[in-house]
């Protein structure tokens, strides 16, 4: 039991990290015959590739590899990677003629942490792939959660570091439910048992946390594009992969990621802003047999878990500190 997305068999996870850029990316390898993928996308600026396909009443069924990465919309060419990747291991939708890995991709934005010139490119998704196993996950401030940070309302240098996350649940019958994600929120992150700021917008004076709702209160009454200004080296997007053994068709796992992103609004305060481009994955490949709306309510459990593992395993970078250094 790894305690994270790979504890669904079959699923393998690799990261190509780049501290001295700053980003980086993230490979989830699906089995060689694929896995059933749904998806819900939340955030109002999200930048990402093949979610179209994905929903429910078009043709293809399954996904051969998800890629998470770093660089804003210069980070989907890593999923250039990955296909070739694919490609070169003989998996992927049979055309007759070829064989087209299917690979839905997402970029978070995280160009103001060190430079806006390092960004994953092909060659970084290829990478990812090679380094992909199903091994425990590694967490912290690797692959897409590299340049993540959470809490930017007062400016970059104030937030706190975030990164990837992963976290599982096993319950009867050998029913598994994972999640991992690449947490780089807008919002502060909560613990869902306490209520309280674990990370997030440090206060420029003192020790502790503000509240990112209470302080966009002071935007009001500015200018749009005073506002706009402001928000400039903002900009964030959390994104996660949630999976389970249980058979799910394409409509149901597109129900468990609507459900999962519950797991990111317990946990991140505010969520799904015009900042973020949050998006959820749900991934469906095994035997097993369960309720969708139970898969869909532990999705949202685990998913609250990794990111508070994500928060906890990160480690500062280009000037932003993370939880547990501060």
């Amino acid at each position: 039991m790894n305690k994270g997305l790979t504890d669904i068999s079959g699923l393998q996870v690799g990261h190509w990290t780049n501290k001295e850029g700053g980003t980086g990316c993230t490979a989830i390898l699906c089995p060689p015959e694929g896995a059933v993928c749904g998806v819900d996308v939340r955030g109002g600026a999200p930048g990402t590739r093949e979610t179209d396909l994905l929903r429910p009443e078009c043709s293809v069924e399954k996904v051969h590899a998800i890629m998470l990465a770093g660089g804003s919309a210069f980070g989907l060419a890593a999923a250039d990677g990955a296909m070739r990747w694919l490609e070169e291991h003989g998996r992927g939708y049979d055309v007759g003629v070829a064989k087209v890995p299917i690979v839905p991709a997402a970029i978070l934005f995280d160009l103001p942490m060190i430079t806006p010139k390092a960004r994953p490119d092909a060659a970084a998704g290829y990478a990812a792939c090679q380094a992909a196993s199903d091994a425990a996950v590694v967490n912290g401030t690797i692959g897409a959660g590299t340049g993540a940070t959470v809490g930017k309302i007062l400016g970059l240098r104030q937030a706190t570091k975030g990164g990837i996350g992963s976290a599982s649940k096993h319950i009867t019958n050998g029913i598994v439910v994972s999640a991992l994600v690449a947490l780089n929120a807008f919002g502060a992150v909560i613990d869902p048992k306490t209520g309280e700021i674990i990370a997030g917008p440090r206060k420029p004076i003192g020790k502790g946390f503000v509240d990112p709702v209470e302080a966009a209160q002071g935007f009001i009454g500015q200018t749009i594009a005073r506002a706009r200004e402001a928000w400039s080296e903002r900009a964030n997007t959390t994104l996660a992969v949630v999976a389970t053994n249980v058979i799910l068709t394409k409509a149901q796992a597109t129900k468990v990621a609507q459900m999962a992103h519950d797991g990111l609004a317990r946990t991140i305060r505010p969520i799904h802003t015009l900042f973020d481009g949050d998006v959820v994955f749900a991934l469906s490949h095994g035997d097993k047999k369960a309720d969708v709306s139970l898969i869909g309510a532990l999705a949202a459990d685990v998913l609250a878990e990794a990111v508070i593992n994500a928060v906890q395993s990160a480690t500062g970078l280009g000037g932003v500190p993370a939880m547990k250094e501060l």
